[in-house]
């Protein structure tokens, strides 16, 4: 029995949005359902409409709560035993969802990651094979030292490590993911790399890693202070 895999796309006045829904739809896996989660935006929904013929896409309003709360409203309804997150102004590519269902499915993970590409307003290619590659599971976990390693809109979960570590923080607007992958790794599920370029990041003067970048760095540092200690203990007695 093939996966199944419920692609959540939390979306806030996205002007890209329809990009990444054909995405999802044009996966050589067809996703088990395709939810968008609507943070309570005022510009660009109505590009959402036509996709609703489609029985697997759902639609789901809300009232702004950020990001965090918006994938945490769209695992909650999900009914696949995998989820894969999906920002509205990134795209996947075709076997994204095939690939990487059936490496877990191999390997028994919780939690995956894999490479990218960057990509322009166009949906063309600027940097390949961008993400960060490790020797080790121990080489991943120093990384995490200085920051984050892991492209969020990479990854994708089993359903089940929801239940074990809980959701992601809705008190965070920017590290929700970073704080995310030090629960699950100090909880015992390590995020394992799948080294396929399966995912366009898409950078635009929009984004809100460029708009809001001091706030981030200074909430990834606090984040990063709450768990350095415990994963330096880790680090130590895996023998790094």
């Amino acid at each position: 029995m093939k996966p199944k895999v419920s692609v959540v796309i939390p979306f806030y006045n996205c002007p890209y949005v329809e990009q990444a829904i054909g995405s999802a739809l044009a996966q050589s896996l067809p996703p088990h359902e395709i939810i968008v989660v609507d943070d309570g935006s005022v510009y660009h929904a109505a590009q959402i409409t036509p996709f609703l013929v489609h029985p697997n896409v759902h639609y789901l309003g809300k009232a702004n709560g950020g990001t965090a709360s918006a994938l945490n409203h769209g695992i909650r309804s999900a009914s696949g035993d995998y989820v894969a997150w999906l920002s509205s102004d990134d795209i996947f590519y075709h076997d994204k969802i095939n690939n990487q269902a059936l490496f877990m499915e191999q390997n028994r993970l919780l939690i995956s990651f894999t490479n990218f590409n960057y990509i322009n307003a166009a949906s063309q290619a600027t940097q390949l094979n961008a993400g960060l590659v490790f020797g080790s599971p121990i080489e991943l976990l120093r990384c995490f030292l200085q920051g984050n390693p892991i492209n969020g809109c990479t990854v994708m979960f089993k359903k089940e490590l929801f239940g074990a570590i809980g959701l992601f923080d809705e008190s965070l607007p920017y590290t929700h993911d970073f704080d995310l992958w030090y629960r699950a790794i100090l909880n015992g599920y390590f995020p394992v790399m799948l080294n396929q370029t399966l995912t366009g990041y898409r950078r635009h003067e929009g984004m809100g890693t460029i708009r809001h970048r001091e706030a981030i760095l200074a909430e990834a540092e606090a984040t990063n202070a709450r768990y350095r200690e415990p994963l330096r203990g880790l680090i130590t007695s895996l023998g790094g």
